[in-house]
Formats: structure tokens, sequence, C-alpha cells
């Protein structure tokens, strides 16, 4: 548990799968999108092997399992009984959202919403996330016949607390893609019987049916609240004789983009966009192609990857492919309370602006001095290098022997610090 700092909610759940707040290792993180796969595939067609689900559950809490469990579901090649259309709500489920649809080799589309206002485009789907920091959510599907013409539409999310963001979205949805039955995947289910009644009243309303697949279930009850709690704050002491060295690497060629011609490109399979199971096999190849080319690049035994924010699923497969020692987490805009005492989930975290947009403020929390040798910052789409400089400045404080940062889209700065390593198909 973590106290946010935020007046319309004032408690976190600080996942121990999710790879946001806190490093995971990454096929535990993956498991947990699979786990709610197969329990979606057996309430749809009910074939499913026996064994699939204790293995599944099994590689989440024995994480050194995870590996071999994920590998093993992911063989069977699972086939959705329908057309289906998964959302994955952003920020911190685009990820769990991705794995969940990548479980199934047909019959399946993607995409996640969006926090980011993309210039030029339009969202189709507008709803609010009432408690949120951020709370408005917009939608960029590329293709309408991914909501059209799927039959039945699964959404995805990490955590429902009320479930007000998911009766939200399905609201703004049936009046423009109407369907008979909606399914909603959370890794937790907290909510309280008034909650499940306001289910009940909009499936009356609209005529619908709304299902609801967790991990866990059950209620919570908070008392007091985090505004008591006096902000805290964590100098940045960078030691003097630290040789850390930076490398920029690119990896535009091993993945299409969405919008090519943009000079700084959004990634066409990071599911912003919308993605198909066609997509899929190509995917894979490029995550292993390029997982291998960024393993070779290590320098230690313990590697952290970081994503950033939206951009969580491609960072966490490259993650769960470069070896052994590696930990997965992501950067946040959440803001929460650190508190440095045992049995607290968000012990230490930096704020900065983020480098994609600094009018928007990001976190990175649980990142202690001294833990890895090697860091990779994944991004999406190239930066400026001023905008990078105050994340920079918070991982040169942890004792790094190297930082990496990676970009997808095509390289147009030439870095100073360092040399910038091009990886593409090529070479």
């Amino acid at each position: 548990m973590a106290a946010r700092i935020n007046k319309k909610r004032s408690f976190l759940f600080v996942s121990k799968v999710l790879g946001k707040h806190i490093p995971v290792r990454p096929y535990a993180s993956l498991l947990s999108g699979v786990s709610l796969s197969l329990l979606l595939q057996q309430a749809l067609q009910g074939n499913l092997p026996n064994h699939l689900i204790p293995l599944a559950m099994q590689g989440i809490i024995e994480p050194l399992q995870a590996e071999a469990a994920y590998k093993e579901i992911m063989s069977h090649q699972l086939s959705l009984p329908q057309s289906v259309a998964f959302i994955g709500f952003a920020e911190t489920a685009t990820a769990i959202g991705h794995a969940v649809f990548q479980t199934f080799a047909h019959n399946g589309s993607y995409i996640h919403t969006t926090r980011e206002v993309i210039e030029g485009s339009s969202s189709l789907i507008n709803f609010s996330e009432e408690h949120s920091h951020a709370v408005a959510h917009y939608c960029y599907a590329q293709d309408l016949n991914l909501l059209t013409q799927a039959e039945l539409v699964v959404l995805v999310d990490d955590e429902i607390t009320t479930g007000k963001t998911s009766l939200n979205i399905i609201r703004d949805m049936q009046g423009k893609f109407p369907k008979k039955v909606y399914y909603i995947l959370a890794l937790l289910d907290w909510r309280t019987e008034d909650d499940q009644e306001q289910f009940r009243k909009l499936e009356s309303e609209l005529g619908i049916t709304i299902h609801v697949i967790s991990l866990i279930k059950g209620e919570v009850s908070v008392l007091g609240s985090s505004e008591s709690i006096p902000p805290q704050t964590t100098e940045l002491i960078h030691a003097a004789d630290q040789k850390e060295l930076i490398h920029y690497t690119y990896m535009d060629q091993l993945f299409e983009h969405a919008d090519a011609a943009s000079r700084r490109p959004y990634l066409r399979h990071s599911g912003r966009f919308g993605l198909t199971s066609a997509d899929r096999a190509q995917f894979d190849e490029a995550i292993t192609q390029a997982a291998n080319r960024l393993e070779q690049t290590r320098t230690g035994t313990k590697t952290l990857c970081v994503g950033t924010g939206e951009f969580m699923y491609i960072p966490m497969r490259l993650a769960a492919e470069m070896g052994e020692g590696v930990r997965y987490q992501s950067t946040t805009r959440s803001p929460i309370h650190c508190i440095d005492r045992e049995g607290y989930a968000v012990t230490v975290g930096y704020p900065y602006p983020a480098p994609e947009d600094p009018e928007v403020t990001h976190f990175l929390y649980n990142l202690p001095v001294g833990l890895y040798d090697d860091l990779y910052l994944f991004m999406e789409r190239e930066v400026d290098p001023a905008a990078l400089q105050p994340l920079l400045q918070i991982l040169r404080t942890r004792r790094l022997q190297r930082i990496h940062v990676v970009f997808f889209s095509p390289q147009t700065i030439e870095w100073k610090e360092t040399e910038a390593w091009q990886i593409g198909a090529q070479n």
C-alpha cells in the first residue's frame, strides 16, 4: 500500500506484478495478463487445457517459474471463438492489456487509451477517469473496423475500485460502437455491493451484459486521509567521481511506425493506434531481434529496464528476453507520498518534467543507489537533449556503470556525450 497525493482518492495498491512502481521480473508481469486471458478463454469457450490456469497462477506466485510457465502457455496458440476488441486503459494497464491480446493467435485486436492529445488525429472514444491525476482518456484507432466489426469488447485494467471508469467508457462506446456484451478484466476488483449495483443499472439502461473477471476480488475500507501526511523530499546527491557512460541507441529499423512522415513518429506496434492478430508474428520477431542485440550491450549481471509512461509493453517484452538478472519497471504520472519505512511500498521517488511534454510531471519510484549495473531507459520517440537532462540527472545519482537511452524513432540528433549506436536490421 501507498498514499496518493490526490484529494479524490488517498490510497494506492502498489502491484508486485504490474511493473510500474516496483521493479519486477518481466515474465511474472506478462503472466498476470496471460492469466486474465486464460480466465477469459475459459468463460467464452470452456475448453481450456486443465493445467494452464494453475500453471499461470503458480508462475505469478513463484516468479522463478514465470518464464517457463509463460512459454508453455504461449506455445498453445490459443484462439478466440469470436472476434474480440481488447482495450487497455492508460496509463498503468497498457502492458497488461497488450499481454492479454498477445496471448491469442487469432480473432483479436488491441488498442489502448491514452492521456496524450495527438495533433491531427481524432479520438474515437472519450471518457473520464474521475479519481485520477489525469482525468481525460482518448482513443486513436486508425482503423474503425477494429471497433465496429468486433463481436465482443474486452476492457482491461489493473484495478477496479468503484468501476466508474469502466462504466464511463462503456456508456461512450455504446453510443458509437454498440455491443451486446462487454467483459472487464482486472488484476484486482474492490467493488462494493453499491458499486456492483451501478453496473446492473447500466446493464438495464443500455440493454447489455457486463461480465467482470479478476485475479483477486474483495472489499476495502479507508480510514484517514493522505492530506495529513507531510510532504517529503529526497535530495539528489551526485558522486563526484562517478564515471558512468551514457549510450544512445536507436531501434527504429526493427519496428514499424504509425506516422512515418512525422519527424518523431509513434510506433505502430505500441497499440496506441490499433493492432490485429495478423501483426503478432512480425512483432514477436522484432522483439527477439532487438532483445538479442540489447543483451549484447549489457556490462553487468544486474540490469533494470525502464519503460516511460504509457510506453510499457514493448520495453517489458524486451526486458524479458534480455537474459538473466533483468528487472523491469516504468515511470508514471502518479504522485505518491514516499516514506522510508519497513512495509511501505514506495520508499523513494523523484519528480521530473516529462521529456516529451515538460508541462507534465512524471515520477520514477523505488530506484535505490548502487543496486544495478546497467539501466536501459526506453523511449518511444526521440526527444530534445535539454528535455532529457532532468531525468538523466536522477539516473546519474544511482551509481550505474552504464545508462542506455533507447529510442524507437529515427535519429535526427547528434548526441555529444558519447557515441550513438545505430542498431538496425542491416547489421
